[in-house]
Parts: C-alpha cells; sequence; structure tokens
C-alpha cells in the first residue's frame, strides 16, 4: 500500500487530494466493475423509484453504501470500506460477512460476494452483463479486471465526501424537486439533479442503457451536476448540463474561466484539477453549479421564485 498518513506530504492532506486518471486507470476500470455488482444487487432488493433513485449508492464516512436493502424479513446493507479496504456485508439479525478489496479478478470478487451473501441466507440472483462499459464481460467470466491500488481508492472516496458536502450545499439553495447526492455505479459519477416541475420530451436512446430507463431518468426537465472520474486518456471533471437544453444555454456565461462547454459530451464541463488548484476550491466549485444552473433555468423560463430558496 502507498503511504496514505495525515503529514503535510502526503497527498492525503488536502481535503482535494490529486486524482490523476494515468495513475490509476486500472483500479478505477476494476473498482468500477465491483460497483455495478452491489449496485446491482440493490435493484434487485429494493422497489423501484422514480428516476432510478433507488438503485444508487451513497458516500459515508468510510466508504460507500447500499443503505437498508430488505430481503424477506431481514434488512441486508452492504458497504464499501476504504479505511479498511473491505467490503462488508450485513444482515440486521447481526450476520456479517467481509470480502477484501485487493488485487483480485472480477470473477473472483463475484464469486466471494455471492458466496458472502448466500452463507448469511441472503441469496441474489442479478444479470451478470456490466453496463455503461465497452466491451462487456460478465461478471464471473472477467479475469481481464483485478487492479486494486488501496491509496488511489482512499482518494477517490476522500474526493466523493468533498463533493457531496458542497453539492449538499448547493442542494439547499432549491426548495423544488431535487434528487439526493447519489452515486450512480454504471459510470461510477456521483450526481445531484434539480427538476423544473414540467414534463420533456421524449429522450433518445443512449448506448449501454435500456430506453426505459434512459426515459425514466428525463421524464421531466432537468438541470443536472455531478463529479465523474474520468477514464483512460480522460482526467475527471465536473460536469453540468440541462435536458432538454433550451436555446441559447452553451453560450450562456458561466464560472470559474477553467470552465466550457464541451460539444462532444453535450455539458459544461470543469476540470477536477483546476479547481483543486484554485484559491478557493469551494468557492470555484459552487461558481459553477451556480452559474450552469442559472445558464439552464434562465434560457428556459424555470419559474425560479418558486424554485429557489431566498
Amino acid at each position: 500500500m502507498h503511504s496514505a498518513d495525515s503529514s503535510s506530504s502526503s497527498p492525503l492532506a488536502s481535503p482535494w487530494p490529486p486524482l490523476p486518471q494515468a495513475l490509476w486507470s486500472d483500479t478505477c476500470a476494476t473498482l468500477q466493475l465491483w460497483m455495478q455488482m452491489v449496485g446491482k444487487i440493490r435493484m434487485a432488493l429494493t422497489t423501484p423509484m422514480n428516476h432510478c433513485w433507488n438503485v444508487t449508492l451513497y458516500p459515508t464516512v468510510s466508504g460507500l453504501t447500499t443503505g437498508l436493502m430488505p430481503h424477506g424479513n431481514l434488512m441486508l446493507q452492504i458497504d464499501f470500506d476504504f479505511l479498511e479496504h473491505a467490503l462488508v456485508i450485513a444482515t440486521s439479525d447481526s450476520g456479517r460477512r467481509t470480502v477484501p478489496l485487493k488485487p483480485m479478478t472480477v470473477a473472483a470478487f463475484y464469486e466471494q460476494l455471492m458466496a458472502a451473501l448466500a452463507s448469511l441466507g441472503t441469496p441474489v440472483h442479478i444479470w451478470k452483463m456490466p453496463c455503461e462499459v465497452a466491451d462487456p464481460i460478465a461478471f464471473d467470466q472477467d479475469h481481464l479486471h483485478k487492479a486494486y491500488d488501496p491509496e488511489f481508492g482512499q482518494r477517490f472516496w476522500r474526493v466523493l465526501l468533498q463533493v457531496t458536502r458542497v453539492f449538499t450545499q448547493f442542494r439547499a439553495r432549491f426548495q423544488g424537486k431535487v434528487s439526493p447526492v447519489h452515486l450512480f455505479w454504471g459510470a461510477m459519477d456521483l450526481a445531484c439533479t434539480r427538476f423544473s416541475g414540467r414534463t420533456a420530451p421524449e429522450h433518445p436512446s443512449m448506448a449501454g442503457l435500456p430506453d426505459r430507463v434512459t426515459r425514466d431518468a428525463y421524464s421531466h426537465e432537468v438541470s443536472s451536476c455531478g463529479f465523474w472520474p474520468g477514464a483512460p486518456g480522460i482526467e475527471p471533471f465536473f460536469y453540468s448540463y440541462a435536458y432538454p437544453e433550451p436555446p441559447g444555454y452553451r453560450d450562456h456565461a458561466i464560472a470559474p474561466a477553467e470552465a466550457s462547454f464541451n460539444a462532444a459530451f453535450g455539458e459544461f464541463v470543469l476540470p477536477y484539477e483546476a479547481m483543486r488548484l484554485s484559491p478557493d476550491p469551494d468557492a470555484a466549485l459552487l461558481g459553477f453549479l451556480q452559474s450552469t444552473y442559472d445558464a439552464a433555468a434562465n434560457c428556459a423560463a424555470w419559474d425560479r421564485a418558486a424554485l429557489e430558496v431566498e
């Protein structure tokens, strides 16, 4: 394990640690697939909710959690613990099993997770194919992805904690319908979505997602923001988009200066590294969130007086 102490020389001494994709791309890809397994368990056990809010994961003081999931009369919870580097599976009748977070294949992780659930008397059947990834391999057949660097597992989680803190401040400014701050395990992005209250036109198909999921997610007009840890060749960034995109949206003035509209992604983007190195990272991020929401709300003529907290 790389050093991850709290000394002044450690990257983790900063609340916003560096997260260069090149140094953890393999870990990021493996962790995404591990999270998809856990997310699919949550999807299998929980009652469907609008916009798939029942399937997301939530940051905690040590990692990420499914929260409570019913299994018959029992309650089940699965937590990623990035301090102890373990996946913790626990039940309301005091059952507990752990799967270590260490270098291992996706297939081995899947086998250990399913064995732990069975031994607790809470077996769960999930669809074994990952989603929102290129060239998907069934979990129980994936011997390709097997990296786990504990330092970068921790860094990713610590970034999620800080993003959650700032996103929650931004979320509190809105009294209309707004999502929790939650992690969608398909792309492994932490997001928060505001709604105008108006219905939206049917969303076009999206690669890697069933139409029913996409159209439920975008059934109503939204302004959505999030953090994505990136992918090989793409550094982590914050994003903000509107659906449907109103006229003039992409040309609206936004902050900070390092943010811009990315036509390839169809959204405003603020590089994480630019935010992290700014004199006041919190202010830079809040400025991005507020100004891109302003762009959506102004260009689409939202009823801002009714929706926002004075």
